[in-house]
């Protein structure tokens, strides 16, 4: 619900009282007698619009529009004179007035005039109202006080200045490079056009040019007979997000690079040139820079991609983040599971400090789910966090080489085997949102070498 402020400044308490009763019930009205108090409510509290008399006490509305003006240039203001003076309501426009009434008000006409008004900033409202909705939802990305965290932070405020610089994101997998995408794109220029997200690992490599810049009707064998737009023509005046950037076929590549030069391309199956406007954000979580030297991904596209580089540090790398990280997981979930945690006992983030997260903020945030899904509070335990157990099973451990010590006793070694299998199969299908031929690449495995081994362990587990 977007709602407006209002400030009164009239010297005529009828006119202050009158204008509250009348509007009060639409907008926040708050009423001032001379300028000055007013211009100091301004300082920590703008409004959206001001009703200024010309005429005031001490400094008169003329210096008082311009003082505010210059507090505020996109502040609405709608000066009040006691007579139509031609030359002094000349001088209001010229410095920034919205409009002005005469007295005696006439309230049916002032409310017309403050609607009009309000109009050309409902859409300024809206955004910001777009653009916080947004940052809250994607507020575990920017949460931390290390420096190379608050180094990314300043990138993106930098570049999101821009409408059309196309920003190349590095990072490990669960570092957060869709939302610093979404950061971009809800924070510049085009935030009211759309953000359309590829997820180029997703997408089979024959088909990939054909869903980026669209086809004509029987383009090719299965095609629609009325064609398709690609989706770099759905993020028309928006973002295009390339995730997985590094799996692009060459051919899609060159082609990507001709529409990154000119914004010109052509549908398969078309000899009409098409031209778009859209910033490429691209992301990968594969080091482009050896695919470059293997001739796996071209040179020029690279540095087309990555007019602006971000690299993501991975959790490890930031671990006084990983605290505040863990709070923050910890409220959310409390609350999604109307559970009474408050805090993480000194165990357990001594734990979380020497745990190595190789799924980063998203291994974190799974983390803290279970902990706080299984646990009773009202303090997250290590025993909640599972991450004993998993030391001891030998995926997190604190022996040499980051192994847990052989016990005195021996271990079972072909279940411990089975168990990290397991383990990570499931973590990679996970994170690979289901995809397997994905979730094989994450533990560099060939597809059906991965796909055999989780048909096995799922049939020893009756499942």
């Amino acid at each position: 619900m977007i709602s407006y402020s209002i400030y009164v400044v009239d010297d005529d308490d009828y006119i202050r009282e009158g204008v509250a009763m009348a509007l009060d019930s639409t907008y926040g009205i708050e009423g001032f007698a001379a300028a000055e108090p007013a211009l100091g409510a301004m300082q920590n509290h703008p409004p959206d619009l001001v009703l200024l008399d010309i005429g005031l006490p001490g400094m008169d509305g003329i210096e008082a529009l311009r003082k505010m003006k210059s507090l505020h240039p996109q502040l609405l203001v709608i000066m009040i004179t006691a007579f139509e003076d031609v030359e002094t309501v000349i001088s209001a426009m010229k410095l920034g007035a919205y409009d002005y009434v005469v007295k005696p008000i006439h309230m049916d006409g002032l409310e017309l005039r403050i609607s009009n008004a309000l109009q050309t900033i409902r859409l300024r409202k809206e955004v910001q109202l777009l653009q916080e909705r947004y940052l809250r939802e994607c507020t575990p990305c920017f949460i931390g006080e290390s420096k190379t965290i608050q180094d990314v932070l300043k990138t993106v405020e930098m570049v999101s200045r821009s409408p059309d610089t196309p920003v190349l994101i590095l990072g490990e997998t669960g570092t957060g490079k869709e939302l610093i995408a979404g950061a971009i794109h809800y924070r510049s220029p085009n935030f009211n056009g759309p953000l359309v997200t590829v997820n180029c690992s997703a997408i089979q490599k024959e088909l990939i040019e054909s869903e980026l810049f669209g086809y004509e009707g029987g383009a090719f064998t299965g095609a629609r007979p009325s064609g398709k737009k690609g989706l770099i023509e759905e993020a028309a005046n928006g973002t295009l997000f390339l995730d997985e950037v590094g799996d692009l076929s060459q051919e899609a590549q060159g082609k990507l690079l001709r529409f990154l030069d000119g914004g010109e391309y052509y549908r398969v199956g078309s000899t009409r040139k098409l031209r778009v406007k859209t910033r490429v954000v691209s992301a990968t979580n594969r080091n482009l820079l050896e695919m470059v030297k293997l001739c796996l991904f071209r040179q020029d596209l690279y540095f087309r991609l990555g007019v602006v580089k971000i690299e993501l540090p991975s959790l490890n790398e930031r671990s006084e983040d990983i605290l505040p990280l863990a709070g923050y997981f910890l409220v959310e979930f409390a609350r999604k599971f109307g559970k009474a945690f408050t805090a993480i006992s000194s165990e357990a983030q001594s734990a979380l400090l020497g745990f190595h997260w190789q799924g980063n903020i998203r291994e974190l945030r799974n983390l803290i789910e279970r902990g706080v899904l299984m646990g009773s509070g009202p303090e997250l335990t290590t025993s909640d966090l599972g991450i004993e157990a998993a030391g001891a099973a030998g995926i997190q451990g604190t022996g040499r080489n980051g192994f847990a010590p052989l016990p005195c006793d021996g271990i079972d070694f072909p279940a411990l085997q089975e168990a990290i299998e397991r383990f990570y199969i499931e973590e990679a299908v996970k994170m690979a949102g289901g995809n397997e031929t994905k979730a094989a690449q994450l533990l560099n495995m060939n597809h059906h070498t991965f796909r055999y081994r989780r048909k096995k362990l799922l049939e020893d587990a009756g499942g």
